[in-house]
């Protein structure tokens, strides 16, 4: 029963960590370009491929930030009004 769960949580986890994967291997390109333009001593791309990798970094929190407050909401939602009385 234990693989079927983790087949299935798998299933379910893949499309969200998709676009985690993509940022992370931009942000390795241009951390990358950074040090062979470092590398070259090439002041204007460094400070180029500086402001372009704060950029994805910012991209990516701005994804976390969205996941979390989606489901955050979500949650909220779920959470009855009125407690119960017994």
């Amino acid at each position: 029963m234990t693989t079927r769960l983790r087949q299935l949580a798998g299933a379910l986890l893949l499309p969200l960590l998709v676009p985690l994967q993509l940022g992370s291997l931009l942000l390795h390109h241009r951390a990358g370009r950074l040090r062979a333009a470092r590398a070259e001593g090439d002041r204007g791309a460094i400070s180029i491929e500086l402001a372009l990798a704060v950029i994805a970094l910012m991209v990516i929190a701005g994804g976390v930030l969205f996941a979390i407050k989606s489901l955050a909401t979500n949650v909220t939602s779920q959470v009855p009004k009125t407690a119960p009385t017994g």
